[in-house]
């Protein structure tokens, strides 16, 4: 595996009182997770905004300090890496941002963005910037521009070229084409699974629409309220979704074959998750068991986080 990670958790604490010094409570936006992507294939991550995908990303990338939990990547443990000693894992782990825009300092010129990343790491490319921008679709004068000059997905390819500069090994794309246009967003998935095959990439793919996921992903893992609820091979998933807030997320995707699934009600406080399974305030298969005892994940390699699978049902009530 070349990304491991277990009992993943991220808390932000609430506080109040002179120079907030008084903690009254935590907001858990990441809380207990555990999965794995293998090398040159892509996990798809989805769910509602709000979940915790980006905070995800984000501490798995070192953006962010984890609660406690722990980060394997390629058999290093990355968990307490201190801001010295996580210059060498920028050069094997990139991120692409959901907002092109703001990823880019407009004050800056394509070009000098681009090498920027390599400067700082003292990788010699002369040509480098040149050759990046020929692998991401766009002519090599566009060094000289600034970010003004570009559209929405001319700037996502400047901010894939940036990604690919210090040659990564592993991607973490946080919405990348959700501020895109229908007809650019293609393309730039198109993209993205030309890349993966050229240089071997491995992508953790964050993402809200399901269809998208569906197009670029080996593996989907489904995260609700902070904690990942189905997990399992994209054609599984898609085909023979288990948990029924997966169901009902496919049911929301127009051209999608599935079973339609109403939820009702509004998606939780993190700051205040319900007792029992997090899903049961919205989920029309609850069972008395579903409010009183979280379940815990199936050990099997379609995974799904859900009594009616974990407690004998064996997912009838779903049928």
């Amino acid at each position: 595996m070349l990304l491991e990670v277990t009992g993943l958790k991220k808390y932000y604490p609430l506080t109040q009182g002179f120079l907030y010094s008084r903690k009254i409570g935590e907001v858990k936006a990441v809380d207990d997770i555990s999965f794995n992507i293998r090398e040159g294939e892509t996990l798809g991550l989805v769910g509602e905004s709000g979940c915790g995908k980006s905070t995800l990303g984000r501490t798995v990338m070192r953006l962010e300090e984890l609660t406690s939990g722990k980060i394997m990547f390629d058999g290093i443990d990355i968990s307490s890496l201190n801001n010295k000693n996580r210059n060498w894992l920028r050069k094997e782990m990139q991120m692409i941002f959901q907002d092109p825009h703001s990823s880019l300092d407009p004050r800056m010129t394509v070009g000098d963005s681009i090498g920027e990343a390599l400067v700082i790491h003292g990788i010699e490319g002369k040509n480098r910037v040149s050759e990046l921008l020929e692998k991401v679709g766009l002519p090599s004068d566009f060094a000289f521009r600034y970010p003004h000059e570009l559209s929405g997905g001319q700037k996502q390819r400047i901010g894939i070229a940036r990604a690919l500069a210090v040659r990564p090994r592993l991607i973490i794309a946080d919405e990348p084409v959700s501020a895109l246009d229908i007809s650019v967003q293609a393309q730039i998935l198109n993209l993205l699974m030309d890349l993966q095959k050229e240089y071997g990439l491995t992508y953790l793919f964050i993402a809200h629409n399901l269809s998208v996921v569906q197009h670029i992903a080996d593996r989907v893992a489904v995260m609700y309220l902070g904690k990942i609820v189905e997990q399992g091979n994209s054609e599984e998933i898609f085909s023979n979704p288990l948990h029924p807030y997966t169901r009902a997320l496919l049911s929301a995707v127009p051209g999608l074959k599935a079973k339609r699934l109403k939820l009702s009600g509004e998606v939780p406080s993190p700051i205040n998750p319900p007792n029992g399974c997090r899903f049961h305030t919205r989920c029309p298969k609850k069972m008395k068991v579903c409010e009183e005892t979280e379940p815990g994940i199936t050990d099997e390699e379609h995974a799904v986080a859900c009594h009616l699978f974990t407690n004998g049902a064996c997912g009838s009530e779903l049928k």
